[in-house]
């Protein structure tokens, strides 16, 4: 497979004050408290200072497009607009997994939901074609292999996948948005499997990938999430490294 790039792809303070400045303290603080107190919840539960209590509903998803996927073993996609953080999450994404928590075609469907169309084709048709491509590439030459997930399923395996050291970027070639980005990055690949004793062996591999990404308005959000037009997206996973 060609990696030609048009082909397809982060205590208060006391102060100990004598007194009459305490006491004045004090004053001014409970004088505060009672201004500022909260109308009490409809089960007249007390409210919790802002350093204990619990972050609102919802505050942790605002950042990820599903955090719940954490609970089958996958890497939750982020929603920003910064391309190494992105990078970095889609590169861990492609190679993280539990065969005890899922299947392989489940986990491909769930990284599906991470491209979004190469901007670079103005008609909608060429855009759909060129996603295609790319996701067949995805499947069949960058994540593991039926084979390789289904040894690894009958040894109760898992892969935890971490990007290291710096993220070196490649141009993208014919996008006038400059929106694009191609990011290479090692990633160390922690496999964990049964040893057949009631015990678990584990033993890392190191890779280097490449992901194009596109943060801009082009950019075609998940459905039904809290993701925008212009946050980041896959649009290729490559084959063979890319580097500058």
């Amino acid at each position: 497979m060609t990696t030609n790039q048009t082909s397809g792809h982060s205590g208060l303070v006391w102060a100990i004050l004598g007194g009459a400045v305490l006491i004045a303290g004090l004053v001014a603080i409970i004088v505060s408290s009672l201004l500022t107190q909260p109308t009490p919840s409809p089960s007249g539960t007390a409210s919790e200072s802002p350093s204990s209590a619990a972050p609102t509903m919802g505050a942790a998803d605002r950042d990820v497009v599903d955090a719940s996927v954490g609970e089958r073993g996958w890497v939750p996609e982020p929603i920003t607009t910064g391309r190494e953080v992105y990078i970095r999450a889609a590169l861990e994404a492609a190679s993280t997994f539990d065969t005890q928590l899922s299947t392989r075609e489940e986990w491909l469907d769930y990284l599906d939901t991470w491209f979004t169309p190469d901007t670079r084709y103005t008609a909608e048709a060429d855009q759909e074609a060129a996603m295609q491509a790319s996701l067949v590439e995805f499947h069949q030459g960058v994540v593991l292999p039926q084979e390789e997930w289904d040894s690894l399923a009958n040894e109760d395996g898992r892969v935890v996948a971490a990007t290291s050291g710096d993220v070196a970027y490649v141009p993208v070639t014919d996008d006038a948005s400059g929106d694009m980005s191609i990011g290479t990055s090692d990633v160390t690949l922690l496999f964990t499997r049964s040893d057949g004793g009631g015990g678990e062996t584990a033993y890392e591999e190191q890779v280097r990938v490449s992901v194009q990404v596109l943060c801009g308005p082009g950019s075609v959000p998940t459905r039904d999430s809290a993701q925008q037009a212009g946050d980041c997206k896959v649009v290729r996973y490559f084959t063979e490294p890319l580097e500058p």
